[in-house]
């Protein structure tokens, strides 16, 4: 009884250790434990439909059949959809449009959607949580101005290194909510109980052995391994819970440095250097929690 209580302290001790942390888990765990249906982007653009649903495309062409039927002229609609089909054969193809206008209009259109999911993800968090992704999400929009400011960036080198900002914000809010799932979780698990089963099944073993029945001790030595196996994936998913905390700690305040840093930097490689290693930081933490996630759905 005294290690199962020692247990319980332990793990209070660390859930009071994680003031920060907790930030991150909602108060309303319905809410967190609702499940979204992902949303997919398209990986290219398709140049087809920007050619056939812009605005001024069917404009023209809805304003063409209705000439046509005020007219009473069939000649009408048979051109403007004759000259549409043209249009959606070489306009969709043509490079220059690509380049000038149907590119644009689809990064646009993924800009867009990445702000709606970043923002959907955020509302899972509790109200600190959010709190501290939107300071982040400023923060980047400070780095953003303060570099294209800096005359040492220029053109598309800086706008290789703004993107690696947008990638680290959204593995931010990506870990943010893994955690705050991850917590919640824990939160269900009590882990005194599991220290008193296993003391139970323990005790039944060592009392048992050559007088209890024999397929008796068989199971109960089957219920003490799985116990066993429970306490060690609850200590894992701890562990990444630490080793995730310090990255989202550390995203913080590498974008706290950034903007002191940034007005004086000389080159674009001096953010890029940093930039990278938050994210090799990042990319580790996210095969971690692939393994992670194969353990909760093991429990």
């Amino acid at each position: 009884m005294k290690s199962s209580q020692d247990q319980k302290q332990q793990y209070n001790r660390g859930r009071r250790n994680q003031t920060l942390h907790d930030s991150f888990t909602p108060e309303n765990t319905d809410s967190a434990n609702a499940e979204l249906t992902e949303e997919t982007f398209p990986d290219k653009p398709s140049y087809f439909k920007y050619a056939l649903a812009n605005p001024y495309n069917l404009t023209l062409l809805g304003g063409a059949i209705v000439a046509s039927v005020l007219t009473l002229n069939p000649l009408i609609a048979i051109a403007a959809l004759g000259v549409e089909g043209l249009w959606l054969l070489h306009g969709s193809q043509s490079r220059f449009m690509q380049r000038m206008l149907w590119d644009p209009m689809y990064e646009k259109e993924k800009l867009e959607f990445e702000q709606r999911r970043r923002m959907a993800q955020v509302e899972k968090l509790g109200k600190g949580g959010q709190q501290r992704v939107l300071a982040l999400i400023d923060k980047e929009k400070q780095i953003q101005q303060l570099a294209a400011q800096n005359p040492s960036f220029a053109g598309n080198m800086l706008r290789n290194e703004i993107n690696k900002t947008h990638d680290l914000v959204n593995s931010f809010i990506d870990l943010a909510v893994t955690c705050s799932r991850y917590e919640n979780y824990l939160a269900s698990i009590d882990v005194g109980q599991l220290g008193n089963m296993q003391q139970h099944w323990e005790k039944y073993i060592e009392t048992g052995e050559g007088k209890a029945d024999a397929v008796e001790i068989n199971i109960a030595k089957k219920n003490l391994a799985i116990i066993k196996k429970r306490i060690e994936r609850v200590d894992e998913i701890r562990r990444y819970l630490k080793i995730a905390y310090g990255q989202i700690n550390l995203i913080e305040n590498s974008f706290q440095l950034l903007a002191d840093q940034i007005v004086t930097m000389q080159s674009p490689n001096e953010l890029s250097g940093q930039l990278d290693e938050l994210m090799d930081g990042v990319e580790s933490i996210k095969e971690t929690a692939k393994e992670t996630e194969q353990i909760l759905r093991t429990l």
